[in-house]
């Protein structure tokens, strides 16, 4: 199933890069998401790491709810859609509604937004800076950490990398 999710993505994010940096093949970063999730969080769940690996797709692509299930399974589908922003609103609503539902997401989808965030924070701050302002940067981590705080609770080695990464960011900037 990872494989397969890891396929099945890789195909769907061809020609994509990450926001900012016309270098990055956008691909590495779910995958980046689903190693943080295995080896940080010791998550093995194969559908965890499936979803993980998706959890861009039904956000950044063509692909729907109803195709996951059909070619995954409902519960890959089911998480890949709570950690999908609806694009159709606008940009300062889909981050207020982050906020506002993270302490409703599934345990899963909690550990793969917490993931998710790390790995954003390392990509905005690290080695591969994108091309944003110390503002869009220094906006990106005040609001993920607000995400994460909603989650607090969920998985200890998450929350302390997530934490761990955002101080480093605010460092960095």
């Amino acid at each position: 199933m990872i494989l397969k999710a890891a396929k099945f993505a890789s195909d769907k994010h061809k020609g994509q890069f990450r926001k900012g940096n016309l270098n990055t093949p956008y691909i590495n970063h779910p995958i980046k998401v689903a190693y943080v999730l295995e080896k940080v969080g010791g998550v093995s769940d194969p559908e965890t790491i499936a979803a993980a690996i998706l959890h861009d797709v039904i956000e950044d692509t063509d692909t729907t709810h109803s195709d996951l299930r059909n070619i995954f399974n409902e519960k890959v589908a089911d998480l890949v859609l709570e950690v999908s922003d609806e694009k159709d609103k606008p940009r300062d609503e889909r981050k207020a509604m982050q906020i506002k539902n993270a302490s409703n997401l599934s345990y899963e989808a909690k550990l793969i937004r917490i993931a998710d965030k790390i790995c954003n924070i390392q990509d905005i701050c690290g080695a591969d800076i994108p091309n944003w302002s110390y503002e869009q940067k220094f906006e990106y981590l005040e609001w993920a950490k607000g995400v994460v705080d909603q989650l607090k609770g969920t998985h200890k080695l998450l929350e302390n990398h997530f934490f761990d990464e955002h101080r480093w960011g605010r460092l960095k900037l």
